[in-house]
Formats: structure tokens, C-alpha cells, sequence
């Protein structure tokens, strides 16, 4: 994928480590340096890497900065599903999640997005019922990987 999408500090998560090592030799290709770089000047506190945890130039939280196509919405998995079976793999998908139904609807209506893996493994539920073949989810949208 072409890296074209510009790294915002809003686009990271909630309490991303950052990192100001300026040393690391792996810095222009490390998520929390860049997002570091792109943090507001008004921000004085909050989640870092410390210099220790860079040894013999690795760092043990090395995040590879990289684009991936992210997921939310599941309306179109069930699309060709009977309203019975719709049923059965919803429950499985809702299950995925944990208990309760809030995780669901947040990456439902895209107030979290599903990473790569995650999409893998809700088509994996498909797949276990007969009905990965031609599944997508409602929206994809190109993201900075933060895991």
C-alpha cells in the first residue's frame, strides 16, 4: 500500500506510549516516535518509552509504522443469511467480543475499527457456520497499524 495518509496525532490511540529517542536508528519507522513527533505542544504529560528499553539498537516496543485496511460495520456479513442463521452467527460474533453488547456496537458503527487480524477472525466464525465465502464489512478505511 502507498503510504499517502498523513499521521495526525488524533488518529493514535488513547494513551499510545510515545517515544523521543532520537538516537534509534529505527525512529522515521517507529509508531511512537512519529506519533511522539506529531504530539500538540500543549501535551506535558502521559504514556513514554523510556531510553532503557532501547538496547544495542533495538528497542523491545518497536511498532513498524504501516498502513492497514481497517473494518467496521456488520450488516453485509448477514446480507445473504436467513434471518435463522443471521441469528446464529450473530450471537457467535457478539460472543467474540466478550460478555455484554457495547463492544459489538462500537465496531457495529465504526466508533472502533476492526484490525486486520480481527476481520480474519469474525470470517473465521463465518466460515465455522458454512458462510465466509463473499463476506465483507459495511466500511474499510486505510489506518495506521498502533498494535
Amino acid at each position: 500500500m502507498t503510504e499517502e495518509k498523513k499521521l495526525v496525532f488524533e488518529d493514535a490511540p488513547w494513551g499510545y506510549p510515545l517515544c523521543f529517542n532520537n538516537e534509534c536508528e529505527k525512529r522515521n519507522q517507529c509508531m511512537h516516535y512519529l506519533v511522539g513527533q506529531v504530539a500538540p505542544a500543549s501535551l506535558q504529560r502521559g504514556n513514554a518509552i523510556y531510553p532503557s528499553a532501547w538496547k544495542d539498537g533495538n528497542c523491545r516496543f518497536f511498532c513498524e509504522k504501516r498502513l492497514v485496511r481497517m473494518a467496521w460495520g456488520f450488516d453485509s456479513l448477514y446480507r445473504h443469511l436467513t434471518r435463522g442463521q443471521a441469528s446464529d452467527v450473530r450471537g457467535s460474533i457478539r460472543s467474540y467480543f466478550g460478555s455484554g453488547m457495547s463492544a459489538y456496537y462500537r465496531y457495529h458503527h465504526g466508533e472502533r475499527l476492526l484490525s486486520p487480524k480481527q476481520q480474519q477472525e469474525i470470517l473465521d466464525i463465518m466460515a465455522r457456520f458454512g458462510y465466509a465465502e463473499g463476506a465483507e464489512f459495511d466500511h474499510y478505511v486505510l489506518s495506521y497499524d498502533f498494535t
